[in-house]
């Protein structure tokens, strides 16, 4: 049976408009996104098991951030701006690696322990004594939650991610997401397209029955979304009766493992939770996945995920996951296509706005997360951009 988690339903009479379409073609609005959305909000980096040894790191570059992430001599895993406390290079060059004792600036030779702690500065009697502490790499916020690590460049608006996944941790442990292991690494792809245009797809699957045949085919007559609330939306399928009319779809469901591991009512579900702003987790009986939209532009965006699987993974389910990944693939070309066609047409004088389905109701969620944020995107005309940040501070005082 597929239920409901919390008790949320569309309201009778809401506001069906969507965010207007200046704020999908503002570089001054971006600017405002990325400090204000992005650099003080949870961001999945990775899993554990992406760095499992001693000296293990991952970097990740997003919105003018650097993040570092590196397990430690003491097997702790912390995170740090992937900055040199004398010039500013990266301290690591490579999106993954290992060091064996410590952390070795490029430029001129700034060694850090894999503490973060200063070791020790290239010539250094060309410096006064340098404090260990003071000169080590700054820190950034890290949480573990189910094995999953999330960083956040600036304190911000959210509790911690334990707090915000709260509702659904029950469901979710059924998984075991921190025992899982990497699959083929962290993926990125660039899209030409803002990164709302993105997650406006993700966050509605009134389009599913139209846009992709396949989910159509797997899961269609079942799915529906639960809207974000406090930071977090909730999406539910499971298998339809009669499911296999594409290839991928039918071998899937023939060839899956009956996942024991899993509660009666997740046994043939794909489940998937929205994490504001920019984020999405999906569970499938046989592996996890994240995959998250970060703005390089007004209108590019660039794509990141990976996929997780069981470490004791069958040969049945092996075969699930690469036909599971069959079907993501797809659906993912479709919906690269989607927001293309929907974020052009923001550009043309004669488009109106949205007017959104009850089906659509998580669009407008996500929108309402994000003006009360940015308040300056409520306003239906745009501002000139020269004043769109100093309009947006002096809402915010006012909200």
């Amino acid at each position: 049976m597929n239920r409901h988690v919390r008790d949320v339903a569309v309201p009778n009479d809401w506001d069906r408009r969507g965010l207007p379409g200046w704020c999908y073609h503002s570089p001054a609005l971006l600017e405002v996104e990325k400090e204000h959305v992005f650099r003080n909000h949870w961001q999945i980096a990775c899993h554990v098991s992406d760095v499992p040894d001693r000296g293990n790191y991952l970097t990740m570059d997003v919105v003018g951030e650097r993040a570092l992430i590196v397990r430690g001599a003491d097997g702790v895993v912390r995170a740090f701006h992937n900055i040199c406390r004398h010039r500013g290079s990266r301290v690591v060059a490579d999106e993954k690696g290992t060091c064996k004792n410590a952390l070795v600036c490029p430029f001129h030779g700034w060694v850090y322990n894999l503490d973060g702690t200063l070791r020790g500065a290239a010539r250094p009697r060309s410096f006064p004594d340098l404090d260990k502490t003071e000169f080590g790499l700054m820190p950034l916020d890290l949480e573990i939650w189910m094995g999953l690590i999330f960083v956040r460049f600036r304190k911000g608006p959210q509790p911690s991610v334990a707090e915000l996944m709260a509702p659904f941790e029950a469901e979710i442990a059924n998984y075991r997401v921190a025992d899982m292991v990497p699959t083929t690494g962290i993926w990125s792809h660039t899209s030409p397209v803002n990164w709302k245009s993105v997650r406006d797809v993700d966050n509605e699957g009134y389009h599913v029955a139209m846009a992709h045949p396949a989910l159509q085919d797997l899961y269609g007559a079942t799915y529906f979304d639960e809207p974000f609330v406090n930071g977090v939306s909730r999406s539910f399928a499971t298998y339809n009766p009669h499911a296999g009319r594409r290839w991928s779809v039918k071998n899937y469901v023939k060839l899956a493992p009956e996942p024991t591991n899993l509660p009666e009512n997740l046994r043939k579900a794909w489940v998937y939770y929205g994490l504001f702003p920019n984020g999405a987790l999906a569970l499938m009986p046989e592996s996890i996945q994240f995959y998250q939209e970060f703005p390089l532009s007004t209108g590019e965006t660039m794509l990141r995920g990976a996929v997780y699987r069981y470490a004791d993974e069958s040969r049945e389910q092996a075969a699930a996951r690469y036909l599971a990944y069959r079907i993501d693939r797809e659906t993912l070309e479709e919906d690269v296509q989607l927001t293309i066609w929907s974020n052009e047409s923001m550009l043309s004088e004669s488009f109106s706005g949205f007017y959104l389905s009850d089906l659509e109701y998580g669009v407008r969620t996500h929108h309402d997360h994000l003006r009360k944020l940015v308040p300056v995107v409520g306003l239906d005309t745009a501002p000139d951009e020269k004043d769109i940040w100093n309009l947006n501070e002096a809402l915010r005082s006012q909200a």
